[in-house]
């Protein structure tokens, strides 16, 4: 992820989400920020609706960045999923990757 996030991103993601279903796996996310700003106002609208119906089907999130806004945004993302979601600095990339079985 850069700059920001659009609703058009989170369509594409969600297109992804449910093939990832379609084909019987839980669905674990590998977020890269660099230089992540935050979402369009519509594109928070939309990962919140994305995030609300698939919740279940969210296994472990994986956040690497490379700023406190980024591990703060892992923070409140951590708060409202059931999902296991942890933040990794840049350094810390292949650390992520084996958490979350890449």
């Amino acid at each position: 992820m850069s700059d920001k996030v659009t609703k058009e991103d989170v369509n594409k993601v969600h297109k992804l989400i449910h093939k990832i279903i379609n084909d019987g796996n839980q669905v674990d996310f590998y977020f890269e920020m660099k230089d992540f700003t935050g979402y369009t106002f519509k594109g928070f609208i939309e990962d919140l609706k994305v995030d609300k119906s698939h919740s279940s089907d969210y296994g472990k999130m994986a956040f690497v960045g490379e700023n406190k806004l980024q591990e703060l945004v892992t923070k409140i993302t951590d708060f409202f999923m059931k999902s296991e979601v942890k933040y990794f600095n840049t350094q810390e990339k292949e650390k992520a990757k084996v958490w979350i079985k890449l």
